[in-house]
């Protein structure tokens, strides 16, 4: 008899199809989008890493920011944390610091980075006594809006003061969830904390999707966790799922996005969807 969990993959639900965005004939001002689960493992990084160099393959000049003490996203783009002279941590730190000094080029085409390492780890506790500290990100972005179409901020799994600023500072959030039931169970908790950036910090602020992660479509426990996240989110869930694959890991160990890694890979196309299903919903220019 066949086990519930062992479905065939035949049972995935037709996906919609999203056109080939237009090029863009001018650069900025730049969307911010914040990429946050206050859980840790749901793909934030990597979410960031492919959705940036998917946005990037068509045209639109990318700013990831690094916002994660732990500096994955940095490895990620090749960039050697322990090797930083001057990171996020202190742009934040220092007002009249020039981001233009913090940012590094990337070896990927309109892709950019600001960097972090485990001194942003001592940010949230010295941003506490100062004025304004949820925005302090903020005005730092604004200084270098106008060069980016697209800023896209990996945040670390908290939802402390660090990410209160990188949502004073987007317009948009993109929240990936893995398709797991403990995993949903944090989402409301994290649309709370949204909400309250909303009324207090930042109106403008909306969420652009929830991002199905890690999606095994052979197993029952991922659809109905699916099944769940829909009732409850509707539109907001994006169509497109990014299902769990070993060339994740493996583009991360090589310092490469997935699309230019393994770009005739099913992971590769499906953050090239997710890019273009982001301009379709009016996330990205």
């Amino acid at each position: 008899m066949q086990q519930a969990f062992d479905l065939p993959a035949s049972t995935e639900p037709e996906r919609l199809d999203f056109p080939e965005p237009e090029a863009l004939d001018t650069h900025g001002p730049a969307r911010i989008i914040a990429m946050v689960n206050q859980k840790g493992g749901v793909g934030k990084t990597t979410s960031s890493i492919n959705l940036g160099a998917a946005l990037a393959a068509y045209g639109r000049k990318m700013l990831l920011v690094d916002f994660d003490p732990q500096g994955a996203l940095s490895v990620g783009l090749g960039v050697n944390p322990y090797e930083l002279e001057i990171s996020v941590y202190n742009l934040l730190m220092n007002p009249r610091l020039d981001p233009h000094e913090v940012i590094v080029e990337t070896d990927f085409e309109n892709i950019d980075i600001l960097p972090a390492n485990i001194d942003l780890s001592a940010a949230e506790v010295q941003l506490v006594g100062e004025v304004a500290r949820e925005q302090v990100l903020s005005r730092a972005l604004a200084k270098v809006a106008d060069e980016y179409d697209v800023v896209l901020i990996d945040c670390q799994p908290s939802l402390g003061l660090l990410t209160v600023n990188a949502l004073t500072a987007a317009h948009g959030v993109i929240i990936p969830l893995e398709t797991e039931f403990f995993a949903l169970r944090g989402v409301a908790l994290l649309v709370e904390t949204i909400e309250k950036v909303q009324d207090r910090l930042n109106p403008s602020l909306e969420i652009d999707g929830i991002l199905a992660t890690m999606f095994d479509s052979r197993t029952l426990h991922s659809k109905e966790v699916m099944t769940r996240v829909t009732e409850a989110f509707g539109d907001r869930v994006f169509d497109t799922v990014i299902n769990r694959t070993v060339k994740f890991p493996d583009a991360s160990v090589a310092a490469e996005p997935i699309t230019s890694f393994a770009p005739k890979h099913a992971g590769s196309e499906a953050y090239r969807r997710l890019a273009r299903e982001l301009i379709a919903r009016g996330g990205a220019p």
